[in-house]
Formats: structure tokens, sequence, C-alpha cells
């Protein structure tokens, strides 16, 4: 807690993980921003308070202590013994203490922001990759996820546009790479898992989201919905560039796969697999599910505890990458929650930037 008042305890700062059945705890190391821990103050007081954790929520209190970030960082010895008011009072003279904290170590690190990053250079690059599994359903049926009308969104269309229109910012030249996954694919008819969106082989990229929307609008006239759902080639295809810029010596390039689904995914290994290789690389996937269909699985490739990493077999993601966002969560009655949906939709993007270039020791100036 940080002290209120010099007498009220004010906002909890943070709280650790309990350890049972230990008579000598040993907490895992934390990191808190300075505003969040003494709005940057560093003689503000902070409290340490230790209790006793019982499962049915009554935790006895073993004791405090008030210090300050400059006391901690200044002393060589940063051991605190922990005082019960309650027993000093009882015991009076023959009270010492409850215990001693002992702070193993505390440093101060400059905290940058995603917001440096970029205006150092850092360069976002956007590409989309949309489903076109039979699973939609037939573009012509009106029940379709696909299904066009003249004048009116269908689920794909408003997907592109409400998150199109959020995400495009973050582009630094507005040029899309659009993938498509899961259709028949003109001239031949062979199933393609990872084709252009314009079919055209030699390029892929579309001028703003308009130019995304008219390609998408192209491409559902020409393709046959089949499937399967397979994510895993379209998040290698973005991850075989952002390997490339991973070997430079400076990060310049950052990568983000926004994937339009409608959840009913067919190579659930294999994409963790890719995700978990693509942990180590500048990139972050962005998972928008349309239509009604369970979306557990999504959750599980969006692995937000910070105790349980995106797993498959031994391997294991290096940090989190997904983020899993659920369209019709932010429409009632008719009316789509834009700024909502724009909060959930960036909500870890620039955690998962910054956690990569810290993990690599960039600075911005380096960018």
């Amino acid at each position: 807690h940080r002290l209120a008042n010099g007498t009220i305890i004010g906002p909890l700062v943070h709280r650790t993980e309990y350890l049972c059945n230990n008579l000598n705890p040993q907490w895992q190391p934390f990191q808190l921003e300075g505003r969040k821990l003494n709005n940057n103050n560093e003689k503000e007081v902070l409290i340490f308070t230790v209790y006793d954790h019982d499962n049915d929520g009554t935790h006895e209190l073993i004791g405090s202590v008030q210090t300050s970030l400059e006391e901690m960082t200044a002393n060589d010895s940063r051991n605190f013994p922990l005082i019960n008011e309650k027993k000093k009072q009882k015991k009076g003279s023959k009270y010492k203490d409850s215990g001693t904290l002992v702070l193993n170590s505390v440093t101060m690190e400059k905290f940058y922001s995603f917001l440096d990053f970029i205006q150092a250079g850092l360069q976002m690059n956007v590409s989309f990759a949309i489903d076109f599994t039979a699973s939609n359903g037939a573009p012509r049926d009106p029940r379709s996820l696909h299904h066009i009308q003249h004048g009116a969104d269908n689920q794909y269309t408003l997907a592109l546009r409400s998150v199109g229109e959020i995400i495009q910012d973050y582009d630094f030249d507005k040029q899309f790479p659009v993938l498509g996954f899961g259709a028949r694919i003109p001239p031949s008819g062979q199933v393609a898992h990872d084709f252009f969106v314009t079919l055209d082989q030699q390029n892929p990229y579309c001028t703003g989201i308009p130019g995304v929307l008219a390609a998408y609008q192209n491409c559902i006239n020409q393709v046959t919905l089949y499937g399967p759902t397979n994510f895993s080639p379209v998040i290698e295809h973005v991850a075989t560039f952002a390997r490339t810029y991973s070997q430079m010596p400076n990060p310049s390039n950052y990568f983000v796969l926004l994937i339009i689904t409608d959840g009913i995914i067919t190579d659930m290994e294999d994409t963790k697999r890719s995700i978990i290789a693509a942990s180590s690389l500048p990139m972050s996937i962005i998972i928008v599910g349309v239509g009604d269909e369970d979306f557990d699985a999504m959750e599980e490739l969006d692995s937000d505890d910070r105790n349980r990493r995106l797993s498959s077999g031994v391997q294991q993601a290096e940090r989190d990458i997904v983020q899993f966002v659920e369209l019709r969560r932010f429409a009632a009655n008719g009316v789509w929650n834009k700024e909502a949906l724009a909060q959930c939709v960036l909500a870890e993007l620039p955690g998962q930037v910054l956690a990569y270039m810290k993990k690599l020791g960039y600075k911005p100036n380096s960018a």
C-alpha cells in the first residue's frame, strides 16, 4: 500500500502470490511502474503487510513495515522487522517483532512507452487473414456470415471495417497484405490455406481499409468456401517476415496479424506450435471471432494468465502474443460500442511490443 495523508492506508499497489505451509517464504520478483508504486515520489511512504493465508479468507496479520523507495535503494541492508501493533501493545517492552521481511533486490529502471518506440521510428506492419471456410455458410444464404447484400455489412465486412479502422492507425504506410484461408480458388479450384485475397499472385497489398473491403467483396464472389479451418499457414506466412527482421541488429519493424474467423479451428496443435515459435519474434496476433460459435479454443490461445503461457507438449511460448476479441460482445440492440471495441482490440498490443523490446534489451533510440 501507499500511505495516504500520513495516517490512512492508501490504495493497494501490489499483491503477491501466497505460499502454503512455508515458514520462510520467498515470493516471486515483480515489477511496478513508478506512477503506480509511489506516484514517482521516492520519498512517499510505502507499507508492506504480511499475512498468514487462510483458505476461508480470514487471513491473520503477521506484521507490517513502513519504508520508502529512497530508503530501500539507499541501504545496503534490506532487512525490515515486521511489527504487529496489537501484539506490541499487548506485550509491551517484551515485544521485539513478528519476523523479518528481507528485500533481496530493489532496482530502478527507466520505463519506455509504446509511443516512445513509435516516435523513434518503429514501423508497425498490419496484415489481415480472412476465414473462407464452409462453416461460415454459403454466401448466397442470408444466414451466412459471408452473405453479400448491397449496402449492408455482413459479419466479415463489419469486422474488417470496425476493427480495421482501429488498427490501421498503427500501420506505417496503410498498405495491407490480405490473406485468405480455407477456400477453393480460381482458376484451378485447388484448396488454399494461404492465398492473396486480391487473387493476384504477385501482389497481396490493399490500400487502406476501403481497399481491403473491395478486395474481400471481389474475392467472395470468385472463390468456393471449403475447409478445413487451418490457422497455422497464415501465422507462418507473417512469421517468415517477422523472423527476417528479428535477425537485424535494431528493431525497425513489428508485425501484427489480424485473423477474422467463425471460430471452428481444426489444426489446433499446429496453430499452437506456430504461435509458440512466433512468440520469440517481433509479432502479435489479434483474433476476431464473428458469429455465434463456441470460442473456447480461442480463449485457450489467448493466455492472459502470466502463470499459464501457451504450451504444446514440452514447448512453451516465451510471451503472450495473442489477443482474442469476440465481436458480438460489443453489440447491443443493433448498436455497436466502437469505443469499447477499440479498447479491447488494442488492450494488449502495446504491452506485447514492450515485452518483446525489453526481452531483447532494446531501447527507443536503437529502434
